[in-house]
């Protein structure tokens, strides 16, 4: 029986330390989440680990991991709970050779079930299908439909991750396909009634559909 899905929350692509550690700590306390992707595209190593010194303990003393996007050589150094990594960044095997086997390695898969079975079959966590929305974190390049989490779940235990543009207005489709993880980022930071409401939207939905 599929457990219920969990909220997988990423950081804003941008943001001042001291408040947004605050926002943060707010917003974990809207509800039940996963874990903590701390993205920070192009920016220089010394603010990644920064931030991730700052961040982790807030994460971790909420109950959820914490994840450095793309660079397992920085979630190292930092103690992270783990890494994620994009088609383009370190390869599966270099991150776990830099994580060791008991912490989190999980792969982008864009849309292609190939990509995410070579990964799992690899050893990787879970895998991330998307984009499934528009979103105006990046551009995607690649597009997912919700069957492909269907199809993944029927064939695999791998636990698969939906992202792209996801908000609690779209977000139903994805969880009844099958979604183990639903990753979100502005959808939570710009929701209308703040983080924590929204972190607590996510819950009220995920409760309703559980399995």
């Amino acid at each position: 029986m599929r457990e219920r899905c969990r909220l997988y929350l990423i950081t804003p692509p941008a943001f001042e330390l001291t408040a947004f550690a605050r926002t943060l700590a707010d917003a974990l306390d809207g509800g039940d989440v996963a874990c903590v992707q701390l993205r920070l595209k192009d920016a220089p190593d010394a603010e990644v680990l920064r931030a991730g010194a700052a961040l982790m303990p807030i994460v971790q003393d909420a109950g959820a991991a914490f994840i450095v996007n793309d660079r397992p050589d920085l979630a190292a150094k930092l103690n992270a709970d783990g890494v994620h990594v994009g088609q383009s960044d370190a390869s599966y095997a270099q991150a776990r050779a830099l994580m060791g086997k008991e912490r989190i390695v999980g792969v982008t898969a864009h849309n292609s079930r190939h990509l995410a079975m070579e990964a799992a079959e690899a050893g990787a966590d879970y895998v991330a299908f998307g984009a499934f929305y528009p979103t105006g974190t990046k551009t995607p390049a690649h597009w997912a439909e919700p069957e492909i989490l269907e199809i993944w779940q029927e064939a695999m235990e791998t636990p698969c991750v939906a992202i792209g543009g996801i908000v609690t207005e779209n977000a139903e489709p994805l969880v009844r396909a099958g979604a183990d993880f639903i990753a979100v980022s502005a959808g939570v930071w710009a929701h209308a009634a703040g983080p924590r409401a929204a972190v607590a939207a996510f819950n009220d939905l995920f409760d309703r559909l559980s399995p």
